[in-house]
């Protein structure tokens, strides 16, 4: 079975939820995706945790789905982390011979802070906008 991570913003959250019933729906299996820490106020103690298993998860991923919505003014928004999580599955492509597919679910906003190497990536056919 297929395996799926998704990366976000937490802002997005129900549309993360709408995304993983989606991808479960196809058959796939999303093995990780952004949630509201259950830790409470301990927080800042589980979040290097919590990006280790997450990246741990990417590393087996078949897919890596960015669910990129509007905020802060911006179209398709996709902040520094995000960008972090696709650079990291790039890189597993390139090192590895992985072969994560990194879809994005929109078409990034100009004003997105990695637009350019976003737009570069998208000419070299590294990632795809879901269509």
């Amino acid at each position: 079975m297929k395996k799926v991570v998704i990366a976000g913003s937490l802002s997005f959250e129900k549309e993360i939820k709408e995304w993983v019933s989606w991808w479960t729906d196809q058959g796939l299996a999303v093995i990780n995706y952004p949630s509201p820490s259950s830790e409470g106020g301990k927080f800042p103690e589980s979040y290097p945790e919590i990006k280790r298993k997450f990246y741990q998860d990417l590393s087996k991923a078949d897919i890596l789905f960015v669910v990129n919505g509007d905020k802060n003014g911006m179209s398709g928004y996709i902040g520094a982390q995000v960008f972090a999580e696709m650079v990291f599955a790039v890189a597993l492509n390139l090192i590895y011979d992985k072969n994560v597919k990194i879809i994005l679910a929109k078409v990034p906003s100009k004003k997105v802070q990695s637009y350019e190497e976003i737009e570069h990536w998208l000419a070299l056919g590294w990632i795809k906008i879901y269509e």
